[in-house]
């Protein structure tokens, strides 16, 4: 099959990370890559996890940008953020800093606003999801980008665990033939959430913070795209959430006329094993590969028994990739998951079918 992984680089190359705003500006040998971090409401973990085998990299100021007063402080537990230089607010972090990347993570409300204020000052920008809570902010977005020419990559850490990497090698490989159908599960507990994840102004919805995960899985592991969705997402009891559905039911239909269902809850009891349940499948006109925790990716073909992948591409770094030129994660990629995702949440308000549009 064809499924040894290649090997992870070992030094990160700067070409990628100069190849827009910042081409000339730096080079290895003059200076570290400074990075801004705004916000702690979002996956800063995904930033600051690499920071101690990369000292290339310096984090250089944090702002704290509205974010919820526990995030904060745990976020500012970490030694790399605890030394950096702290603004209360992305402005006057931008106003006095010379950075060469700010990673977004503050709430989903402040983060459209957030993503265009770098832009304004040609800074390139690794963002949470989703980009944006409507279509009008999302368009701003793209004319953002495309007017100041600044990268923009977003948290989409999924997709460089080994499982679905795997995956992508099986079907690209054509192990299961012409993909046809897929169904993505995404299954939390919910835990005590902060106040912003309560209101829809600062939340958008389930579908916006946590479906486009899924997508981005099935859009990445199946080569396809998705062209129409219809959607659902409710809160049933647990007042003490407000706004934040608890579950979501989302199908979309495939580019070639194959159908992909995704649904999510907050139900996963505190006495399971783990934060999250996610399980993938895919299936296909010669067979079928599917992945969960409890059994691993899972291979099934006509008149072969079940094989478990066990040799699994080892894990990448959504960061270091953008760092290193967005090969893992390409801004084609990040606008079809945002279209999609927006899209399912906009099908969810209408009860009915919603085209997905081509974005960017």
């Amino acid at each position: 099959m064809g499924l040894q992984s290649s090997t992870m680089l070992k030094t990160i190359s700067r070409r990628g990370l100069f190849a827009g705003a910042l081409a000339g500006a730096l080079t290895a040998q003059t200076r570290k890559v400074r990075v801004g971090l705004s916000g702690f409401d979002g996956h800063p973990e995904e930033i600051l996890r690499v920071l101690p085998e990369s000292p290339w990299i310096e984090l250089a100021a944090v702002a704290d940008d509205g974010s919820d007063p526990v995030a904060r402080v745990q976020g500012l537990k970490n030694p790399f953020a605890a030394k950096a230089t702290h603004y209360d607010a992305l402005e006057d972090m931008l106003a006095h800093e010379k950075l060469d990347v700010v990673a977004v993570c503050n709430n989903d409300g402040r983060r459209a606003g957030a993503i265009r204020a770098c832009a304004a000052r040609k800074i390139d920008v690794i963002a949470e999801k989703p980009l944006a809570l409507t279509r009008a902010d999302l368009d701003a977005v793209y004319g953002a980008v495309k007017q100041s020419g600044i990268r923009l990559g977003m948290l989409l850490p999924m997709r460089f665990d080994p499982p679905y990497l795997a995956m992508r090698k099986i079907v690209a490989a054509g192990e299961i033939g012409e993909v046809i159908e897929m169904d993505s599960q995404k299954s939390y507990q919910l835990g005590a959430r902060p106040e912003w994840q309560k209101h829809a102004a600062t939340y958008g919805s389930t579908i916006l913070w946590i479906a486009i995960h899924g997508i981005d899985l099935m859009l990445f592991v199946s080569g396809r795209r998705f062209t129409e969705a219809a959607s659902m997402q409710a809160r049933v009891g647990f007042p003490e959430i407000g706004d934040m559905e608890n579950v979501t039911a989302s199908i979309f239909r495939m580019d070639n006329g194959g159908a992909a269902s995704l649904h999510m809850d907050y139900l996963r009891p505190e006495s399971a094993g783990g934060h999250g349940d996610d399980r993938l499948r895919i299936a296909g006109s010669l067979g079928v590969v599917e992945y969960q925790e409890s059994t691993g990716v899972t291979l099934l073909k006509k008149g072969a028994a079940p094989w478990t992948i066990r040799d699994l591409p080892p894990k990448g770094s959504v960061f270091l990739d953008f760092l290193n030129g967005s090969r893992g994660l390409t801004w084609g990629e990040i606008v079809a998951a945002n279209e999609a995702t927006l899209a399912a949440h906009v099908a969810a308000g209408s009860k009915g079918w919603v085209r997905i549009g081509n974005g960017g």
